[in-house]
């Protein structure tokens, strides 16, 4: 999984962006309004989405909203181009004040994000949220629970074979107290264990 690429800005929209790296121009998706600076050499953060067919990658201007789009990736019916449409519309810290304060309308008010929808980011997030560390302006929360990559790939893995996300977030949580969060393999096989 990539965690950042860095170059030249080629071609950019208001949902895309285009950077040049070393001569390769990888197509990113960005949410609306991100704002990535007028520089000659850009750090852009990304995730990685792989399906059978397409390869997507989502572009971020900082770790800290590239983190929280992984958030909401963990909620059940919430895909990327979702999360992507969540973020545009309600850019970080307006997203965790959404949450925080129970605000199903303002959530609802995302196109594509229904009344279930709305009902299920606040039930999967609200204690993901209430650790967040939050910061001033926009996409300032950390989420805390988020974790490592290496304990979301453990959590997705889980589901994959059937664990419910809460479930799977709780065993793997367990799992990354007693032997870290560093190694993908140990915190499933402890979480197994475990569960």
């Amino acid at each position: 999984m990539y965690e950042y690429l860095e170059g030249r800005p080629a071609e950019r929209t208001a949902a895309r962006l285009v950077l040049d790296v070393g001569g390769v121009g990888y197509a990113l998706s960005v949410p609306l309004g991100a704002v990535f600076g007028d520089t000659e050499s850009l750090r852009v953060y990304v995730h990685q989405v792989v399906r059978d067919d397409a390869h997507t990658l989502f572009g971020f201007p900082d770790v800290k909203t590239r983190d929280l789009f992984r958030t909401l990736l963990l909620v059940r019916g919430v895909g990327p181009a979702m999360a992507l449409g969540i973020l545009s519309s309600l850019p970080g810290q307006a997203l965790v004040d959404a949450i925080v304060g129970d605000d199903r309308a303002r959530l609802t008010g995302v196109k594509g994000v229904g009344k279930k929808t709305a009902e299920q980011i606040l039930l999967d997030l609200r204690d993901k949220i209430a650790v967040f560390s939050l910061g001033e302006g926009p996409a300032a929360a950390v989420p805390v629970a988020a974790g490592s990559p290496a304990l979301q790939d453990a959590i997705a893995a889980l589901v994959s074979i059937g664990y419910k996300e809460r479930d799977a977030d709780k065993v793997v949580t367990k799992a990354a107290a007693e032997v870290g969060e560093d190694d993908v393999d140990r915190l499933i096989r402890t979480a197994l264990a475990h569960g």
